[in-house]
This record gives structure tokens, sequence and C-alpha cells, in this order.
């Protein structure tokens, strides 16, 4: 079953020649009825799946990776997850978001496996507030070192936000579509992130600082 769905969505991926559901079909099926059959094993009704939310997959994961061969592969790899775990989705978000969700993550875990995160501390503004931190006096160098210590050890949530908005220069907009939040929440998540991103560099530095010798 595997194989023959591996089949499927590399071949359309490739854009190569492969006789399923055409979109003007899929728009007139009930995409819920179409999940429950592939939760009921029927493999081939993932193929209309794949035919309608291909395209934006894939630009969603050459967006997050700006490289078209990574991005195929991400995104043959994303559906590859969703089909492995659709049994898990039960209907309480829009499959479209779920999807998303599977992708840029999937995306951002290969970006993290690939490279580490060099984004200058600069690039992230900061409030009033924040730059009294205990790092406002570091040279550039020692900053850096805190600012990507820091990063590795923000929930996935809160380092995929930073990471697409201030790494990868997605616009609010963009996050907003990839991610399936509203322009408001994402805001608000982005600036608890980056407070969250603060926080964590001080706790290292007064710990690095305090710390027995």
């Amino acid at each position: 079953m595997q194989s023959i769905l591996f089949f499927i969505i590399f071949c359309k991926l490739c854009n190569q020649n492969v006789r399923i559901a055409s979109k003007e079909c899929i728009c007139e099926m009930e995409e819920l009825k179409i999940i429950e059959m592939v939760q009921q094993g029927n493999t081939q009704a993932f193929s209309h799946l794949v035919e309608k939310y291909q395209d934006i997959v894939f630009s969603i994961a050459l967006k997050v990776l700006k490289n078209r061969e990574d991005a195929q592969e991400m995104a043959q790899e994303s559906f590859i997850k969703a089909y492995r775990s659709i049994h898990t989705f039960q209907g309480k978000a829009k499959f479209s978001t779920w999807l998303y969700s599977i992708t840029y993550n999937t995306c951002i875990t290969h970006t993290r496996k690939k490279k580490p995160v060099t984004t200058q501390i600069e690039s992230i503004p900061v409030s009033e507030e924040e730059t009294m931190d205990a790092t406002s006096e570091l040279p550039q160098e020692e900053r850096s070192r805190y600012l990507e210590a820091a990063l590795k050890m923000l929930p996935e949530e809160d380092y995929t936000l930073v990471v697409l908005y201030y790494y990868e220069d997605q616009s609010i907009e963009e996050i907003c579509h990839i991610t399936g939040l509203t322009e408001s929440n994402a805001k608000v998540k982005l600036f608890r992130a980056r407070k969250k991103l603060y926080s964590i560099m001080n706790d290292l530095m007064n710990k690095e600082i305090y710390s027995p010798q």
C-alpha cells in the first residue's frame, strides 16, 4: 500500500502522467468523505487530496527552503507523513490547516538538520525593557552565541514562528498562509515567542555568570 502511495506522490510531484481524478472532480466531492475513505484504507482516495493540495504544499516548502529540489523532497515527505497520520485527523480544524502544519514543520525540521540558525541578533527587534537585559553589554559574537542556544530551547511552535519571520524573511501574511493562524494571533504569538527568547537568553547568561567555577 505504501509503495503505491509513494509512486502516486512521486509521479505527481515530478509532473509525470498519472491517472487520478481531476481538480474539477475533487471540488465536487465532500473532502471529509474522501478523508474518511482514506482512513478506512482506500489508498487511491488519497490521490484526490494530493491532486488538490500538491501545488500549495510545494509552494510552502519552496518558500521555507528556497530550493526547488529540497522543496520537492519535503513536499513528498509531507504527503507521506499526512497519509501515515491521517487516522489522527478528527476534523476539528480544516484539513488544509492540518496539512500545511505538517508541511512547514517538516521543512523546519529539515532546515534545523541541514544548517544551524545564524540569525543576527540585530534582526530581532527588542523593546526598551528588553534592551536592558543581561546581554545588552555583550560583544556581538557573544550575544549571537546566546541567541543560537536560546533558539534551540524554544518550544517548536515558537521556534518556527521566529525562524520563519526573522530567519526565512516570511511576512506575517505568508506565515498566516502557512500556519493557518489569523494575523492578530500570529502577531501575538510572535511577540510572546520573542519575549520568551530573550528571557531564555538572560537565564543562560545568568547561569553562566553566577555558576560556581
